[in-house]
């Protein structure tokens, strides 16, 4: 658990942004629970759901009460990146989203901690984590890539369908002071050598459109997320007030 530190002021929609793609992310690997293709991966995907709920937990502290920013907004509230919030499909699917998110943020954090601003002290730690996620991530890239045919083609099949929404990682949020030019052109240099490594081929097409830019940011979602925050909500909803 990471502890918050004094310093600069924390901007609410950076912490909202931050911690809400962490929370979400969270609970869609956590999903894997029981149904993980293997018990070692199973494992591994509940850690690094823990780290990342660990991540929330602290940046939602920094704006309000942790539980009810989590169970009780609606939908439009959030601000998480609609990348986080994809189905998990099959493992293929699950590892790109991880793929282009962990290294996304491995960057953002990065960049982050060598700042004095208010995320500085989380990001230092957090990015030792985050540095596991996108190691873990890219190793099954790898792996299902340059494995056998059926392999190569779903990994392929899921970098192409997740690709339109990476470029909402570098719309500007209010509060987060980073270099997004340099921060893209780094990820996209990371992404790329991966891809290449793995025998993929970079996605065609651009990497937004007219609904996926910035939209998440901006508390529009796609239809799988309202289902996916009803099943997180429901526990806390039916029994306000309760305590472990």
């Amino acid at each position: 658990m990471y502890a918050p530190t004094d310093g600069p002021a924390v901007n609410a929609s950076a912490a909202l942004a931050l911690g809400d793609d962490a929370l979400v992310l969270s609970h869609r690997l956590a999903e894997w629970a029981g149904h993980a293709p293997v018990l070692e991966e199973e494992v591994a995907l509940a850690n690094i759901a823990l780290d990342l709920l660990g991540q929330a937990r602290v940046l939602l502290s920094l704006v309000g009460d942790e539980d009810e920013l989590a169970f009780l907004r609606e939908e439009r509230a959030f601000r998480n990146l609609q990348l986080v919030e994809q189905p998990n499909g099959d493992f293929a699917h699950t590892i790109a989203r991880q793929f282009y998110f962990s290294v996304h943020q491995h960057l953002l954090y990065g960049q982050l901690a060598a700042t004095e601003g208010p995320f500085a002290g989380l990001a230092a730690k957090a990015v030792k984590e985050v540095a596991y996620h996108q190691d873990h991530a890219e190793h099954w890239i790898t792996r299902l890539g340059d494995g056998t045919a059926e392999s190569h083609e779903r990994m392929q099949r899921a970098c192409d369908a997740l690709w339109r929404f990476t470029g909402e990682m570098f719309q500007p949020v209010d509060g987060l002071d980073v270099d997004l030019g340099t921060l893209e052109a780094l990820w996209l240099e990371r992404v790329r050598a991966v891809l290449e490594r793995a025998t993929l081929t970079v996605p065609p097409g651009p990497r937004s459109d007219a609904w996926s830019a910035g939209a998440g940011r901006q508390g529009l979602h796609t239809e799988s997320f309202g289902r996916m925050l009803a099943e997180m909500q429901h526990l806390h909803r039916s029994h306000p007030g309760a305590s472990w």
